[in-house]
C-alpha cells in the first residue's frame, strides 16, 4: 500500500485526499457493495454517485449500447437528448420547463450563477457559511464563505439550524425570523456596496452543513425574501435529488419551489452528467447572453445513461425503498442514541442520515476525533461511512438507493459492536 500511495503522490500530487487511516484499494463494485484488491466486500454507505447501485446492469447496458452506436457533441440533432430532457423535466415542478446539460455539479452551479445574473442584471449571490457547491474559481467562492471583503459579489449567512441556534433558547417561528433577518442584513450590506442581489444558492437539505434540522418554514420564506430583493432562488440538488430524501427532489421535501435547480453526481450513476433546469424564459435568456457550449454535454451517451437511471429508480421501486429502509435505519440509530452519550442528534431524510457526535451533550462540544474513530472501526467491519458537516463531527450515512433492510440490519449490528468496543453503551 505504501508503494501505491507514494506512486499516487508522485503522479497526482501529494495531498490528494484519501479516506480512512488505512486507505482502501477498490477494484470492483456491485449494487451496494465495493470490493478491494484482496476480494474483501464492503457495504458502501457513503457514495451518492452510483445512486441506483454500483455497475447496475441496465445502466451499464445503456451506456455500452449507445457508446457502440454514436456519441457526438450537441451541435447535431438527436431525438434521444430531447426525450431525456422531457423525461427529466417531467419529474420536476411544472414551472421548470427547459434544461441545460453539463458534465459536473460544479459546471451546473456555474451555469446557474450565470443564468441568475443574466436574468436579473445583478451580481450579488447569497449562500450559507458552511456550503460546498463545487471547485471552479467562481463557484469555489461559495465554499465556507466567511469574512468576505465588502467588494465581494458573494455574501454568506450562518446556516439555519435548530441544534446550535443563532440565539440560545430560541426556536420555532422566532428562530426562523432570526435566520431570515440574517439574509436581509446580507442583502442590505450588498446594497451599501452598490451590489444588487442576483440570487441565493443553497442545498435544500443543507447536506454539506451537516443535515441540520432547519427552522420551520425557513426555505419557503427565504424564497420570498430573495424574490422581494429582485433575485432568483437556486436549489443545488446534487446531494438531495433523485429520491435521496424519499421525494424526487429536496425542494419538495422542504416545501418550496425554486427558480433554478442544479443536478449532478447521481444523475448519471457514474457517467459524468449534470443539468440545470428552469423556466424557458430563464434558459432562453441565458442562451442568448452566454452562447454556452459544452463539448461533452447534451450528448446521446449522456441521454441514454441518464434515461436509464430514471427508469431504474421507478422500475425498481427505489423511492419507496428509500422511505421504508431509511425510516428503519433511523429508528435503529435512535435506539442507540438513548444510551450513547456522544450521539447528540440523529437527523436527515430518507437514505441520507447524519449523527451529531459530541464529547459533551450539554455543552454540544463537537468531537471530531470520536466520530473518526467510529468511521474507521466501521470500515474494519466492512461498512464505509465518513465524517462531514460544518465542524466535521457528523457521521455521514448515504448508501445507494438500493440499500435494503437486510443491509441496514447488518450495519446496525456492526454499529452496536463499534460503540461497545469504543467504550460507549450500545
Amino acid at each position: 500500500m505504501a508503494d501505491l500511495i507514494a506512486r499516487r503522490d508522485a503522479l497526482l500530487g501529494a495531498g490528494a485526499p484519501l479516506f480512512y487511516e488505512e486507505p482502501l484499494t477498490i477494484v470492483r463494485g456491485e449494487g451496494v457493495y465495493l470490493f478491494d484488491e484482496g476480494g474483501r466486500r464492503f457495504v458502501d454507505m457513503y457514495n451518492n454517485v452510483p445512486c441506483v447501485g454500483h455497475a447496475h446492469p441496465r445502466v451499464v447496458e445503456a451506456m455500452a449500447r449507445q457508446a457502440g452506436t454514436l456519441n457526438v457533441h450537441s451541435r447535431y440533432l438527436h431525438p434521444g437528448v430531447l426525450d431525456y430532457a422531457e423525461k427529466l423535466l417531467d419529474r420536476h415542478h411544472e414551472s421548470l420547463t427547459s434544461a441545460v446539460f453539463a458534465c459536473t455539479g460544479t459546471e451546473a452551479n456555474e451555469v446557474a450563477l450565470l443564468m441568475a445574473r443574466a436574468a436579473t442584471g445583478n451580481r450579488g449571490i447569497l449562500c450559507t457559511d458552511s456550503a460546498y457547491h463545487g471547485n471552479s474559481t467562481e463557484v469555489g467562492r461559495l465554499t465556507f464563505a466567511r469574512n468576505l471583503p465588502a467588494e465581494s459579489e458573494f455574501r454568506s449567512i450562518p446556516f439555519p439550524q435548530t441544534y446550535r441556534p443563532l440565539r440560545p433558547g430560541v426556536s420555532g417561528k422566532e428562530l426562523t425570523d432570526l435566520c431570515l433577518d440574517e439574509m436581509r442584513r446580507a442583502i442590505d450590506d450588498f446594497a451599501c456596496n452598490g451590489i444588487a442581489l442576483a440570487g441565493m444558492l443553497v442545498c435544500p437539505i443543507l447536506a454539506n452543513e451537516g443535515l441540520p434540522n432547519i427552522p420551520e418554514g425557513f426555505m419557503a420564506r427565504a424564497v420570498e425574501v430573495v424574490h422581494e430583493a429582485g433575485g432568483l432562488f437556486i436549489a443545488d440538488e446534487v446531494q438531495a435529488g433523485f429520491c435521496r430524501t424519499g421525494r424526487w427532489w429536496g425542494y419538495e421535501k422542504m416545501g418550496f419551489v425554486p427558480d433554478i435547480v442544479t443536478m449532478g453526481k447521481p444523475i448519471g450513476n457514474g457517467m459524468p452528467i449534470s443539468a440545470v433546469v428552469a423556466s424557458k424564459d430563464l434558459v432562453d435568456t441565458f442562451r442568448r447572453r452566454s452562447r454556452y457550449f459544452n463539448t461533452f454535454a447534451s450528448s446521446p451517451l449522456q441521454a441514454a445513461v441518464g434515461s436509464a437511471v430514471l427508469d431504474v429508480i421507478e422500475s425498481d421501486g427505489l423511492r419507496r425503498n428509500v422511505v421504508e429502509t431509511g425510516a428503519h435505519l433511523r429508528r435503529g440509530l435512535e435506539a442507540f442514541q438513548e444510551t450513547c452519550e456522544p450521539m447528540a442528534e440523529v437527523r436527515g431524510h430518507g437514505l441520507f442520515l447524519g449523527v451529531e457526535w459530541v464529547s459533551d451533550r450539554k455543552a454540544k462540544t463537537a468531537d471530531v476525533e470520536g466520530v473518526v474513530a467510529v468511521v474507521n472501526r466501521l470500515k474494519g467491519k466492512g461498512f464505509l461511512t465518513s465524517n462531514a458537516g460544518a465542524l466535521r463531527n457528523v457521521l455521514k450515512i448515504r448508501p445507494p438507493l438500493c440499500f435494503g433492510r437486510e443491509h441496514a440490519d447488518a450495519f446496525l449490528d456492526a454499529f452496536g459492536e463499534t460503540l461497545r468496543e469504543l467504550g460507549h453503551k450500545g
